[in-house]
């Protein structure tokens, strides 16, 4: 197993270092879903990006002086965000070293080196001491864990008893059908998904890690023209992109956002949830 997780990883990695840093070009240095708040938002990608950020900041609800980590920074906009809006301390972790030294340079940039730093770490082996943070999040990083479950129990044992836990994660909808799970597996395969979880799942991984006061709110409505926009920002700039990392994974990815976008299978959650006292007993 061991060895399939560090191989899983390194497929991430590389993922998040080639095309990876491609879409960042096209969609933005939030390399994740946007959040609008109804068909007639014409928010940008921007604006919607971070409203999505902000939704997990304010359901993480830090205290000031909190500890916070930040399982899956990327180049560290979401923790650049938190520590502009909340009086805390945040660690970022990731897989690709280019991505870590993205963000450290951007919170240099930025003045604020000292409350967000970032670190290579795998999110299922974590280098932390138990009870070493107050909450700690996951923007569309829990996707890609070959383990997911070993990603939570990491979570929970670094977490300190009454830390809260966000989490913000595309996921199937039950029951799939069969064009669903074309597009699922293709993602997976294309994207290094490790597999699509539906709510019942994590439910039963955060129960099952100590984690009480589980709340999951499903906002697939309010990302769900994502893929859209990704898709046409992508094809709008398909020329420039190609000459980055070759026509075919460009045209790949434009097809399958839109067959994404256009599948009811596929969700989008937001899980807040409360690691008990039980689980250090």
């Amino acid at each position: 197993m061991a060895t399939e997780q560090a191989s899983g990883t390194n497929d991430v990695a590389g993922f998040y270092e080639g095309l990876g840093q491609v879409l960042n070009k096209a969609w933005g240095e939030n390399l994740h879903y946007g959040y609008w708040e109804d068909d007639a938002d014409d928010s940008t990608v921007e604006t919607a990006t971070a409203r999505l950020t902000d939704l997990l900041i304010t359901a993480l609800d830090p205290a000031p002086g909190a500890e916070v980590l930040d399982i899956g920074c990327g180049v560290g906009k979401p923790a650049l965000q938190l520590v502009a809006t909340r009086s805390v301390r945040v660690t970022g972790i990731a897989i690709s070293e280019v991505e870590v030294e993205q963000a450290a340079q951007r919170a240099a940039e930025a003045g604020r080196a000292d409350v967000a730093v970032f670190q290579y770490a795998d999110a299922m082996a974590m280098p932390f001491a138990d009870d070493s943070f107050d909450a700690a999040y996951a923007i569309e990083s829990m996707l890609h864990m070959p383990d997911r479950g070993k990603a939570i129990a990491e979570a929970a044992r670094v977490l300190r008893p009454g830390g809260r836990l966000a989490i913000a994660d595309t996921v199937e909808i039950p029951p799939v059908g069969p064009e669903g799970r074309r597009v699922l597996d293709e993602i997976c395969a294309a994207y290094h998904v490790s597999a699509f979880a539906t709510a019942d799942e994590y439910s039963e991984l955060l129960a099952a890690n100590g984690f009480v006061d589980v709340e999951i709110r499903d906002i697939s409505d309010r990302v769900a023209r994502t893929g859209v926009i990704m898709a046409d920002a992508v094809a709008a700039r398909r020329d420039e992109l190609s000459r980055l990392s070759g026509p075919e994974p460009v045209d790949q990815y434009i097809d399958l956002m839109r067959r994404a976008a256009a599948s009811p299978d596929n969700g989008y959650l937001v899980l807040t949830a409360t690691l008990g006292a039980a689980a250090r007993s």
